[in-house]
């Protein structure tokens, strides 16, 4: 029995290893597959349309897991405010400010502010300081998300509207990973997401009624983009991430979004057959020591 006992805890202590890594890459992999699909279907009908389909996709295992539920109101409230802020403000007014004008290489670049705003205010709800070199690994991070934007050319003028929807954008992906590590309490994740993307769908389907056609153009593109969308976005990518918060450090957690930008170049190389220049493989190595530079100084704290 203490054999099995362990062999249990190497295991999770595995899962939760490598969880982190498979965040970074089905998160990465989202922006070449979401443009697939919107090739065929508008912004705000997709959302809705994914999360509608990610609640049907965890409903099953609702009933055949049966797990753990929150016993307050307040815990459930908590879910659907972390909903809201991830699956309407920041999903939502990122594809917003796209569709008003403002290119891929611009959105990155702002939302690559999100590790460096989590980390000058973590320390207001921890009461830590951060290190000198916490902040030297962020600063090295955002320089190599820089080089890719740049090296892919994809940089350019874009609409005040958009910036301001993608800087409101920034901020409920910054306000939903400093209130789940304030509030300090942890939710099973398909309870989670099943409120989560109720949530989002409630709100954004009526977003898309008033606003867009809802034509949807069911194309093989289509299909495939939604299923990972679903599946590998929603599901594992956004349950991992809330998980991983609510288990470790706010700001580690967060530094991983600066391997986003670069591992989606690849993605798109290997989806899209977009180019990948040697400057963005400079710019990804040094993204990946700011990571492991905020990894090493979180980890100690």
């Amino acid at each position: 029995m203490p054999d099995a006992i362990a062999a249990e805890e190497r295991t999770d202590a595995l899962i939760w290893r490598a969880a982190p890594f498979v965040f970074v890459v089905f998160w990465a992999g989202g922006y070449s597959f979401a443009k697939l699909g919107l090739a065929h279907i508008e912004p705000m009908t997709m959302l809705a349309l994914r999360y509608g389909l990610a609640v049907l996709a965890l409903l099953p295992f609702l009933f055949l897991r049966r797990p753990v539920r929150p016993r307050s109101a307040r815990h459930w409230a908590s879910i659907a405010l972390t909903g809201f802020l991830i699956q309407c403000v920041y999903f939502g007014l990122a594809y917003l400010a796209m569709k008003r004008g403002m290119n891929a290489g611009t959105t990155a670049i702002i939302m690559a502010l999100q590790p460096i705003l989590v980390a000058a205010a973590a320390p207001l709800l921890s009461g830590t300081r951060s290190t000198p070199l916490l902040w030297l690994g962020l600063v090295l991070g955002f320089a190599g998300v820089l080089l890719v934007i740049v090296s892919g050319g994809t940089l350019g003028p874009s609409p005040l509207a958009a910036v301001a929807l993608a800087l409101a954008a920034l901020g409920g992906i910054t306000l939903a990973t400093l209130f789940e590590k304030w509030h300090g309490m942890r939710s099973d994740p398909v309870v989670g997401g099943i409120v989560q993307y109720v949530v989002g769908f409630a709100v954004l389907l009526p977003v898309a009624w008033t606003t867009e056609t809802m034509a949807i153009d069911w194309q093989p593109e289509l299909v495939i983009s939604l299923a990972y969308l679903v599946i590998a976005n929603s599901i594992i990518s956004v349950g991992l991430y809330i998980a991983l918060v609510q288990r470790g450090d706010a700001t580690r957690i967060s530094a991983l979004m600066y391997l986003v930008p670069p591992l989606a170049m690849i993605v798109a190389w290997a989806i899209l057959g977009e180019k990948v220049t040697a400057l963005a493989l400079v710019g990804f190595a040094l993204s990946a020591l700011g990571v492991y530079m905020v990894g090493r100084q979180t980890g100690r704290g």
